[in-house]
């Protein structure tokens, strides 16, 4: 695949001891792309509230001038999206699950009728076919693909949910013991998906 286009999302609250953005640093340089989109949501997105849920609920040629500013920042996530054709997501583990900000950037570019649509057969994903996404996890204690991760499983959803169903996921869990095993079996990982 090729790969022009690339939206990198970082959520790790550690920044240069960062097993998840350091892999995603990697994953990227072996993808090569032509341009890079970086958004780091760690602290930085809002969460949304009932003015936000008003202005998405009502119907875009009702809305008012407030409403439509109140989508903005939404607007702006979810061009970033379209504009991609592949999708980098690094995230830890905390508590089994994604970090706060991540779930908020995921509530902000999550919109009926502009990301997915409800139909008789259940939600259908609106974004562009042919995207692919890549799941870059870390975890200290919570085995990828176990019951109680919460993580990567939702990650997987959510990007299925929007149009995404090209996922990939590079696992460096368990980094409690053995880490250096673990980021080297991630790199190698990297490197045959890659290849």
């Amino acid at each position: 695949m090729t790969h022009t286009k690339l939206l990198r999302i970082d959520s790790s609250a550690r920044t240069e001891a960062s097993i998840s953005r350091m892999l995603a640093d990697k994953l990227i340089d072996h993808l090569s792309p032509a341009t890079v989109i970086s958004r780091d949501v760690a602290g930085t997105m809002p969460f949304i509230d009932e003015s936000w849920v008003g202005a998405n609920f009502t119907p875009p040629e009702d809305r008012t001038d407030e409403q439509k500013e109140r989508l903005t920042f939404s607007d702006e996530l979810i061009s970033e999206l379209k504009a991609a054709d592949t999708i980098v997501i690094s995230s830890p583990a905390y508590n089994f699950s994604v970090p706060a900000s991540l779930k908020a950037w995921i509530d902000l570019v999550c919109r009926a009728g502009v990301t997915f649509r409800y139909t008789e057969n259940g939600p259908e994903g609106l974004l562009e076919q042919g995207k692919k996404a890549y799941i870059v996890f870390a975890s200290g204690g919570t085995p990828a693909g176990a019951d109680y991760d919460y993580a990567t499983s939702y990650l997987k959803h959510i990007m299925g949910f929007i149009g995404i169903y090209d996922v990939t996921i590079v696992a460096a869990d368990q980094l409690g013991q053995n880490a250096d095993e673990k980021i080297e079996a991630a790199m190698k990982t990297i490197t045959e998906i890659t290849a």
